[in-house]
């Protein structure tokens, strides 16, 4: 099932207690604020949520799948997101959390 942004509004709605109007005005501001974020080259984090983050990609040669003909893939910048390790875990709520690796650095000195 995918949620739509009228499904969270109706979400944010029954779980916060607010009018219709006034959730809607709330969603929409709330992704206002991601594309502005994003659109002026600034990265976003939510935390407990994830990462949005830009990467710029370099242009490179492709190739038409139908055709096999070569083409310029011009170089642009895309968004990435990164869960976070508690969305990750609330998706796979079998699985064990994954560990950062963290090392000293004066180790083995």
């Amino acid at each position: 099932m995918t949620v739509t942004k009228m499904d969270l509004m109706h979400y944010v709605t029954d779980k916060v207690g607010l009018p219709q109007k006034d959730c809607k005005q709330l969603v929409e501001a709330f992704f206002d604020t991601v594309r502005e974020t994003l659109a002026s080259g600034e990265n976003m984090l939510l935390s407990g949520f994830g990462n949005f983050t830009l990467r710029d990609k370099p242009a490179r040669l492709g190739r038409n799948p139908r055709t096999g003909v070569p083409s310029e893939i011009r170089a642009r910048r895309v968004v990435t997101f990164h869960a976070s390790q508690i969305l990750r875990a609330r998706c796979n709520p079998g699985l064990p959390p994954q560990r950062r690796k963290t090392g000293n650095l004066t180790e083995g000195c």
